[in-house]
């Protein structure tokens, strides 16, 4: 069953701009079933066989004179010197949509953009299923619980796998196949517990000083495994909002993972049950939200900014989407019932800095949307059409 994404508009409206498009993404988000459900006139090939792969390693030009026009170069990243070679062919060519090329190690494949088509390429990210993607197949469940469990990724809906065996297998093969291939980790065991330990620490400042010393690796170390989350689109993080850019750049980020599956996984959470108390629901809940508008704001090309917000008093702003000149305020909240404590952390804000506001919203883990103490109140399901 293919399930339509959201990033197609976005994907046709740049073919025709681009000679290249690139679709990075984390491994298994669907990246190529979706081109191929797009773009059944392409030729497609897979650098992931060893034949295609020797044929473009050994003899490259010949390679792109048999696959010259309207190309799916998948695991493009496999042979890092073919990447010379399309800028070559592409601007000789002058053809808009000439090549699509996609890749689950998206560190390599971004490098070998960088190095040599800037410009050239249009770079877009597809990521696991949104809201709206599971709402239009009616996939999307009415306890929030059963998502931040069952996580988002396509196989999981496709062939109704068990969450956990889904995320055990993941886990196994992301840290053997990529980061073998990116960094030369002599402990895997050792990046393992890196990543739980990341896991534990979702919705709060991030200290990487604290996560090395208990991983028993050094301050580099960590910072370098980060960047390799990141850039993997396992995890990311949320920087705080300051009006002085520079103190953006150095203060704390807050860490979160791109899937709340993957992330339960991490946390030894096998059962759904075991959310209904488990002490981090609530930045687990946290976690869901925020994934969900970023995962609205690339699939849509919304391209806004988000930060989080907190002053020496420990005043908090879950969420901040810049609007120009302008915030959205987002608090985020897991109960069902509104309490008038939910509301502070806006009314705070909005004391000192109102002319930064555009809108106020309090997502929350009910159903329905209604207008409280001046707020936006919205259930969870809603919460990716305060980016529309």
């Amino acid at each position: 069953m293919y399930i339509p994404r959201n990033i197609e508009s976005s994907i046709l409206n740049l073919i025709s701009k681009f000679p290249i498009i690139s679709l990075t993404g984390p491994r298994q988000s669907g990246k190529t079933t979706l081109l191929k459900n797009m773009f059944p006139e392409y030729q497609y090939v897979s650098l992931d066989y060893i034949d295609n792969r020797a044929f473009a390693e050994n003899d490259p030009r010949g390679f792109l004179e048999k696959y010259d026009r309207y190309v799916i170069i998948d695991e493009a990243q496999r042979v890092p010197q073919i990447f010379n070679y399309l800028q070559g062919k592409v601007d000789n060519d002058q053809i808009m949509g000439q090549y699509i090329i996609s890749g689950s190690q998206n560190f390599l494949l971004l490098q070998n953009i960088t190095q040599s088509l800037a410009g050239r390429v249009a770079i877009l990210r597809l990521l696991p299923f949104d809201f709206t993607e599971l709402n239009q197949q009616q996939l999307l469940d009415g306890n929030y619980l059963t998502h931040c469990f069952k996580g988002f990724y396509p196989s999981i809906y496709d062939r109704k796998i068990e969450s956990p065996f889904y995320y055990d297998s993941y886990i196994e093969s992301y840290v053997e196949r990529d980061i073998r291939t990116i960094i030369n980790v002599k402990d895997l065991s050792q990046f393992r517990l890196f990543l739980k330990l990341c896991a534990g620490r979702i919705g709060q400042l991030l200290n990487l000083n604290a996560v090395a010393s208990e991983c028993g690796i050094s301050s580099n170390t960590a910072r370098a495994w980060l960047s390799i989350l990141e850039t993997s689109y396992i995890a990311f993080t949320l920087p705080p909002y300051f009006q002085n850019i520079s103190k953006r750049l150095v203060k704390a980020p807050k860490l979160y993972f791109w899937d709340t599956g993957l992330l339960s996984f991490l946390l030894d959470i096998r059962h759904q049950e075991q959310l209904e108390n488990h002490y981090l629901r609530g930045n687990i809940f946290e976690n869901l939200v925020i994934a969900e508008m970023l995962k609205t704001n690339y699939h849509r090309l919304h391209q806004r900014n988000f930060y989080f917000y907190r002053d020496s008093n420990q005043n908090e702003i879950d969420l901040m989407i810049q609007n120009v000149t302008k915030f959205d305020l987002v608090e985020i909240k897991s109960s069902k019932t509104i309490n008038s404590e939910f509301f502070k952390g806006i009314q705070n804000f909005e004391k000192h800095s109102p002319q930064l506001i555009q809108n106020k919203y309090l997502i929350y883990g009910g159903d329905d949307a209604y207008n409280r103490q001046n707020v936006n109140v919205k259930g969870w399901q809603l919460s990716p059409k305060i980016l529309e």
